[in-house]
């Protein structure tokens, strides 16, 4: 009897180790991979938006795309307690808001979310704190929270200019564009129309058009302040 439970506990004890070390193997080549991705210059995955669809209409027309003015009404939610922060129905002036797609006038989880829409469509937006306000306290949202948004699509508009104009005259990829961005850009559009490039001529228009439409006077003209409308650009 001694001698069969014995056996038992060795067993037993035998397939306790055997575990661990697959345990400890599996642990090791899960750390060796990820080393190794970091090394090959990979990178972890980016950050999504959950997206859900509420309601879809019969008929589109028209779907947002960067760069376009949105009109929407939108209820957000604390995603750990399902606390509303704020409602665009129900403070304020209870209007629907206004903001332009893809230009960081609202947080990245929006810009992302709410692309190829419809008009009189509802989403849900799932947001990480990454693509939202992240470590940041905003108001009533804590850091790090993960928020829930209820979007409705009012209406859509075409934007002052457009995203893409902006972007490529943004070199850096810093969103505001320097009077030597905005100089480089006014020389290549001369010389694509057969113009020769004139400095003075060129440095006289970037500091008319810094004048128009660099509001803040900050020396930049940010993606918001891209808004008015110079033929020049």
């Amino acid at each position: 009897m001694n001698m069969i439970l014995r056996i038992d506990l060795q067993t037993s004890r035998g397939r306790l180790v055997s575990s661990f070390n697959t345990m400890i193997l599996f642990s090791i080549c899960s750390l060796l991979s990820f080393v190794t991705m970091l090394a090959h210059g990979g990178k972890l995955p980016d950050p999504e938006v959950k997206i859900e669809v509420l309601h879809k209409p019969l008929l589109c027309h028209r779907k947002t795309k960067y760069g376009d003015m949105l009109l929407v009404h939108y209820e957000g939610y604390l995603h750990s307690n399902g606390t509303m922060f704020h409602s665009s129905r129900l403070e304020g002036d209870k209007n629907p808001v206004w903001f332009t797609l893809g230009t960081r006038e609202v947080i990245l989880g929006w810009d992302k979310g709410l692309q190829n829409m419809c008009t009189g469509e509802r989403r849900k937006l799932t947001v990480p704190p990454s693509l939202a306000y992240g470590k940041e306290r905003k108001g009533k949202i804590p850091p790090g929270s993960t928020l829930l948004f209820d979007i409705e699509l009012i209406d859509i508009r075409n934007g002052p200019r457009s995203h893409d104009s902006f972007r490529e005259m943004d070199l850096n990829d810093d969103w505001k564009l320097s009077k030597q961005e905005v100089k480089v850009y006014l020389e290549k559009e001369f010389a694509k129309h057969g113009y020769s490039p004139n400095d003075t001529h060129n440095e006289a228009m970037v500091e008319d058009i810094f004048k128009n439409e660099d509001e803040d006077k900050d020396g930049f003209i940010s993606a918001r302040e891209f808004t008015y409308e110079h033929d020049e650009l």
